[in-house]
């Protein structure tokens, strides 16, 4: 079985200083972790202490075995966090452990974001085939109807948007569309 990968992280306005929402990423980890982790280096500014580490490979692995295992670490890890945002590329829209985090995250009402990486080059094989939003796996009920979750919250191209220098503001706004 194959594990999505999440990680809480924090930022902080790099004006202020002051820390201002706490997120997870929820992504295929075998697929995208090489994207991912462009991403998260791209801005990622953080206190020693102040965010969980990026797990790898065999540390979910040992995640797995434990009682209760991916399902209690996905639940500790959104603990204290506003936002989820889900970081898809090729196959993500698939994945039931990502599809699980959504789905855990919309109930837990959270602010909810999806990035398309696929552009996002992966360092032997560059620019992956673009996938669909995991975010319209969902529908969920709003005044009675049916409305794909896609619709309610807003996705983003990495490299089209340039989440470079936009993400911060893309998880404030996601946070405070949540009320949080």
């Amino acid at each position: 079985m194959r594990v999505s990968a999440n990680v809480q992280y924090v930022f902080r306005d790099l004006l202020g200083g002051k820390w201002r929402a706490r997120f997870f990423f929820s992504f295929h980890y075998d697929r995208d972790v090489h994207r991912v982790v462009q991403v998260r280096n791209s801005w990622v500014i953080r206190a020693a202490g102040e965010a969980t580490p990026f797990y790898d490979k065999a540390e979910f692995e040992q995640v797995k075995q434990r009682a209760g295992g991916i399902e209690k670490w996905i639940e500790a890890q959104l603990q204290g966090t506003s936002v989820t945002v889900v970081l898809f590329g090729a196959e993500t829209y698939n994945r039931p452990w990502v599809q699980h985090e959504i789905k855990r995250s919309y109930e837990l009402r959270k602010g909810l974001l999806a990035i398309d990486i696929h552009n996002v080059k992966h360092p032997r094989t560059g620019a992956d085939v673009q996938g669909r939003n995991p975010l319209s796996y969902w529908q969920v009920d709003v005044g009675g109807q049916k409305v794909l979750m896609s619709s309610l919250y807003k996705s983003y191209d990495w490299v089209g948007d340039n989440g470079y220098a936009n993400l911060s503001g893309w998880i404030e706004a996601a946070a405070t569309a949540a009320g949080r």
